[in-house]
């Protein structure tokens, strides 16, 4: 095995990760979360470090290594920390609301948006424009909060619509008389 690249993964105490073959699971206080591993690539458990190593140095070899240690890092992150995105609504009459688990919004259409909250994420609504996306998977909440804003992407010319906390919209300047 390549020791090229070997960068190892700290786990902190009450994490515990099982390694099966092609299969890598993480338990931790958050809950647990599982990922496939390609077979080529080597994923070691050795002490309180996580190792993983690939066979050679090609560059499919080095593209999966990558994948996986941040795969892997990822899912010790969520199980102990959890990730959270943190959508900003802006126009007038746009609006967020909380219905039991599930999040409505008011877009500017006829009929308000319902977003269903799948198993693992929650969502917060400290205020009627923001949304807070939280889970142990950052993969789960970034395709979520992805969805919710692809309801109304901001546009270009009054930068009304849902966008993500510090996103930079491009402004345009517009019709002039």
């Amino acid at each position: 095995m390549s020791r090229i690249g070997r960068k190892p993964i700290s786990v902190p105490t009450g994490v515990t990760i099982s390694i099966e073959p092609e299969l890598v699971r993480v338990n931790g206080p958050r809950g647990e979360l599982s990922e496939r591993v390609h077979r080529d690539i080597t994923v070691a458990h050795e002490g309180e470090e996580v190792l993983v190593s690939r066979p050679t140095d090609r560059g499919e070899h080095r593209a999966l290594h990558g994948l996986t240690r941040s795969l892997v890092a990822n899912m010790v992150e969520g199980v102990t920390a959890g990730f959270a995105k943190t959508l900003e609504i802006q126009g007038v009459g746009y609006r967020a609301l909380l219905k039991g688990r599930d999040l409505e919004l008011a877009l500017g259409f006829s009929h308000p948006v319902s977003i269903k909250a799948p198993e693992g994420i929650e969502f917060e609504v400290p205020q009627p424009t923001r949304i807070v996306v939280k889970g142990n998977s950052k993969q789960m909440v970034g395709e979520l909060a992805a969805n919710i804003r692809k309801q109304r992407p901001p546009e270009p010319y009054k930068g009304k619509g849902i966008r993500y906390e510090g996103e930079h919209v491009a402004r345009k300047v517009g019709k002039r008389a």
